[in-house]
């Protein structure tokens, strides 16, 4: 894990409040990442996650 102690939240696989930090983003998002993982136990949480699925963009088939 890279980041520091951001907060604490409940944890379901630890059943208590523990110290979440925000791992090194990826995505590009930088200090908005929304990523955060237990210092415990590593279980993974998203903070504000979308309330919508994205869209997908139908696929054309080809025919043969």
């Amino acid at each position: 894990m890279v980041g520091l102690v951001d907060e604490y939240r409940y944890c379901s696989t630890c059943d208590a409040e523990r110290p979440f930090e925000r791992p090194e983003c990826l995505d590009g998002h930088g200090a908005d990442c929304p990523e955060r993982c237990c210092v415990h136990c590593g279980e993974a949480i998203l903070v504000d996650p979308p309330l919508a699925p994205a869209r997908s963009t139908p696929r054309r088939v080809l025919a043969a």
